[in-house]
């Protein structure tokens, strides 16, 4: 090993150390800041790193990276300067699907790089960890763009789950053919036809995975295809023997089946349900009225006015505000901010109780709340505010549906049965902001919504929201 590599594999040692503190500081609200800064800071040392290897080793210009380099970061800055926070789930879907195509263009651009006899001298592990950074990273590619399709609500890729007769075994059989291709790879290295097979079966295999899964499920595919991505990434650096480029990726994979695990049992439903389960459904557009004929136990729904409701939350020492989808959609945040204000005001508490699967991605309400300058300190997570929702005079839910329905503690054979719920119903009253009585994504009526304690407030999530700010604000 020359001196210039061991100099790069000590700024690839230090690289690393910066992306673990970093992923340690994003587990903390306060702290994340900081540790993506701290992450950034690791990535910029073995960028650097490898450009000044790659220009020292080979005859490589910089022009064409540098024009990379500058198309990426413009694009980037682009995007993010233009991307409102509502539509970040679909952001974060796009991101993982420009990881999982540079690892596969990557990957394929090595192999197709070596001359016949490059290829014969290369050692199998690298032609099987090329056949899989091709498989892994098309199936995060296609994927990502079909959950983006589903997030964004586009017409060729709806919301519920779309599954076919012969659909689980053409899965299985295309992702035993990857393998499949990746290991006889090793025994033919020259058979380039086996690299153009294998991507038309990972774009196809990432298509098929992501149309059957509903798109409420989308947190969890969301953090399942960062997984992916991190696992082609730590794959085509093992191709390319670089260790910055491996730690990463493990880095990345690890995290995301862990947070994908958190979010499974969230959902009291295994992985293997949530990919091939098929549970899903698509919302109409229809009125209040659909559901209260046939309400729950034969109760009906109680509508308030917003004037009832402003009265209810003044007279609240606790009110437990429940986010939802419904508030992104409305992009209601800084609406219930200012309304958590007014109450404040009047000397009420108030809390955030966050579901870990509410909205469409992980941390989704965090993100929103965060925006609107909410406190970290009054946002609670499950475990922590389900005890208080006994004490609360007002349990606030402005657009989350099955993470509130109590039928998740006694119906078995509820979709959702067994699912860890907000214990909403337990609040002296609760109020619900919703635009219709249209079920969530399990396609079940919400029990909550006939409850004697529980009133609803029919329409757009901001609307309703800035209404009561107003009432408040007369009567102060």
């Amino acid at each position: 090993m020359t001196t210039q590599e061991i100099a790069v594999n000590y700024v690839y040692l230090l690289a690393a150390m910066l992306f673990i503190v970093g992923l340690k500081m994003l587990s903390n609200v306060k702290s994340a800041p900081r540790g993506n800064m701290v992450s950034a800071f690791g990535m910029l040392l073995a960028t650097a790193a490898t450009l000044f290897f790659i220009t020292g080793a080979t005859a490589i210009s910089l022009v064409w990276i540098g024009i990379a380099l500058a198309i990426g970061a413009m694009t980037g800055l682009y995007l993010a300067l233009k991307t409102p926070m509502t539509n970040m789930p679909q952001m974060v879907a796009l991101l993982n699907g420009f990881g999982g195509i540079a690892s596969l263009l990557v990957a394929s651009g090595d192999y197709l790089n070596k001359t016949d006899h490059q290829l014969g001298e290369t050692q199998g592990y690298v032609l099987f960890t090329t056949g899989l950074a091709v498989l892994i990273g098309g199936v995060t590619f296609t994927g990502s763009l079909i959950a983006f399709g589903k997030l964004q609500g586009l017409k060729i890729t709806p919301g519920r789950p779309i599954q076919f007769p012969g659909q689980k075994p053409l899965i299985g059989l295309l992702v035993l053919l990857g393998i499949l291709l990746s290991i006889m790879l090793i025994e033919q290295p020259s058979a380039g036809w086996m690299i153009g097979l294998s991507v038309a079966a990972s774009l196809m295999l990432g298509v098929l995975l992501v149309i059957g899964i509903g798109g409420a499920d989308m947190p969890v595919v969301i953090s399942l295809l960062n997984s992916y991505s991190g696992l082609a990434a730590a794959m085509a650096g093992f191709v390319l023997n670089n260790n910055a480029l491996i730690i990463t990726g493990s880095l990345v994979g690890a995290s995301g089946i862990i947070l994908t695990n958190i979010m499974c049992k969230a959902m009291n439903r295994s992985l293997a349900n949530v990919l091939f389960g098929g549970v899903g459904f698509e919302a109409t557009t229809s009125g209040p009225t659909l559901a209260v004929a046939g309400g729950h136990g034969g109760g009906s729904v109680r509508e308030l006015s917003t004037e009832d409701a402003a009265i209810q939350l003044e007279a609240a020492g606790l009110v437990i505000v429940v986010p939802g989808y419904g508030m992104a959609v409305a992009q209601a945040q800084h609406g219930v901010a200012e309304l958590a204000q007014a109450l404040e005001n009047r000397g009420i508490t108030v809390k955030y109780a966050i579901h870990p699967v509410a909205g469409r991605m992980p941390g989704h309400m965090n993100v929103l709340l965060a925006e609107a300058n909410v406190p970290y300190e009054q946002l609670c997570d499950l475990e922590t505010i389900n005890p208080e929702f006994e004490q609360a005079g007002v349990a606030l839910v402005i657009g989350a549906n099955d993470v509130t329905n109590p039928a998740a503690r006694h119906a078995k054979d509820s979709p959702i049965y067994g699912m860890p719920i907000l214990d909403v119903d337990k609040a002296r009253s609760v109020i619900v902001i919703k635009r219709s009585l249209n079920p969530g994504f399990a396609g079940i009526e919400n029990e909550l919504y006939f409850h004697p304690s529980c009133g609803m407030l029919f329409g757009d999530g901001k609307t309703m929201v800035n209404a009561l700010v107003a009432e408040l604000n007369e009567t102060a």
